[in-house]
């Protein structure tokens, strides 16, 4: 058989795992800067915490999984035979897999609430599926890096996680622009331009907007119904780029926009700190996700021809669904496959970052490889990253594989140096090799 894998998915080799591993800690490193702590929750959830949640387009790419055993055995005939997929899917599939970390999160919330404390800042990197069409940046399994507030309205913390996005990036060496909106000003739109009743029909068409274009755009409006004098008031508002342009807009209109007033107040907390990248009002970002409430975010990479780096929100009644009102948060995630594409296409990880060993070892004989095997031992208990030849090859041979693995220093333990109790100590890089004594080894190393 042909070794194959899914679609949407890929293997790592062990340098691109180590380059995806600096970027999680990273993210992590940042998370825990400003008081988040980890969680964890489950790959997959049953379908009734996931459904409903993010739109008819993320119900469609949901991941379902059959349920156990003879998995058709309660599905009805009649459904079954017009192969209605609608019905039958709750017949046969309880479970999925998660298409977020978010809505996993207010679940976890809900059920633990007497064991956290609120305001509860959390984050987690873990992995979520989507059923979308694999290309580039986009893949149907990819790790999620969320960061979430609960238990608060405060705008702070919308402005808190556009510096996380600030601060992360810049560590990265990502030139970003970070984007927001306010779902209030989109409801508030709707309303201005007579087609409140068509709210999320024009957050779905506008959310994309970058795919499809403004001509595709007004096309998947005029398929859900709004009128054209309707849609080239939306156009009007989708020129708007700034704040002060969205003020002028709603004062012409005669609207007081709560949104409006919420946006104004981030943008305040965020003119009091340095920030390394741009931030921007833009009137076109809608996430399409229908629990959305308040401010919305996304950060689009500035010299790399890619979908966005990130993304989220405040989220008011997400909790509600699991019972549980009155629980408002906010949060983004950083999507880490394609900031990896972007780091790996434009060489921006550190150079030694796949140096995995410090030394290897390689010996002449056996006395001298079980030697070896003892000074190994001690260099790690020194937390020196060292690995030994498995067995006493040809010289050539084991160096071959010392400059395949691209390790820095090789250790060479012969007679000689057995006699001398020294081990010669080749720099794989200059060339230049010296002895050194084993219990100076170490120090030397270090020093290096």
């Amino acid at each position: 058989m042909k070794p194959s894998i899914a679609k949407g998915t890929r293997d790592f080799l062990p340098s691109q795992v180590i380059k995806r591993n600096y970027i999680f800690n990273v993210i992590k490193t940042v998370f825990e800067t400003y008081g988040y702590v980890p969680i964890e929750t489950p790959s997959f959830e049953l379908l009734s915490t996931l459904t409903g949640k993010y739109g008819e387009e993320g119900d469609r790419l949901l991941f379902k999984i059959l349920n156990n055993g003879d998995f058709l055995s309660k599905a009805d005939e009649e459904v079954l035979c017009k192969k209605e997929s609608k019905k039958l899917v709750p017949q046969i599939s309880k479970r999925g897999l998660r298409y977020d970390l978010t809505v996993p999160f207010a679940r976890f919330v809900v059920m633990h609430e007497n064991d956290l404390t609120f305001p509860f800042k959390r984050y987690q990197i873990q992995p979520v599926w989507r059923a979308d069409r694999p290309q580039k940046g986009r893949y149907q399994e990819f790790y999620q890096c969320d960061v979430d507030a609960i238990g608060s309205d405060s705008l702070m913390y919308e402005a808190e996680l556009v510096k996380i996005y600030d601060d992360v990036f810049e560590k990265l060496n990502i030139p970003v622009e970070i984007r927001i909106n306010n779902r209030k000003v989109l409801e508030d739109m709707s309303f201005v331009i007579g087609a409140k009743d068509k709210f999320m029909d024009i957050t779905i068409a506008i959310d994309k907007l970058d795919k499809i274009g403004l001509e595709g755009v007004e096309k998947e409006l005029l398929r859900r119904g709004l009128e054209p004098d309707e849609i080239n008031e939306l156009k009007k508002y989708l020129e708007i780029d700034s704040i002060g342009g969205l003020v002028d807009w709603f004062e012409h209109k005669n609207i007081e926009s709560v949104g409006l007033k919420e946006l104004k107040t981030v943008f305040n907390y965020l003119y009091s700190i340095p920030l390394h990248n741009h931030v921007k009002y833009d009137a076109t970002l809608a996430r399409g996700l229908n629990y959305y409430t308040g401010c919305i975010f996304e950060v689009k990479a500035m010299d790399a021809e890619i979908g966005s780096l990130g993304g989220g929100g405040r989220y008011d009644e997400l909790t509600e669904v699991f019972d549980r009102k009155g629980m408002s948060g906010v949060g983004v995630s950083f999507g880490a496959e394609r900031i990896y594409d972007v780091m790996e296409e434009k060489d921006m990880f550190p150079d030694d970052l796949v140096h995995t060993l410090d030394v290897l070892f390689v010996a002449f004989d056996d006395y001298a490889h079980i030697e070896a095997f003892k000074l190994v031992s001690k260099l790690r208990r020194h937390n020196i990253k060292t690995d030994i030849y498995p067995a006493p090859a040809k010289m050539k041979k084991q160096m071959k594989y010392a400059n395949s693995i691209g390790v820095p220093f090789v250790a060479i333990l012969g007679g000689n140096e057995l006699e001398k109790r020294v081990v010669s100590l080749k720099n794989m890089k200059t060339g230049e090799q010296k002895e050194v004594g084993w219990d100076k080894l170490a120090e030397e190393i270090f020093n290096k």
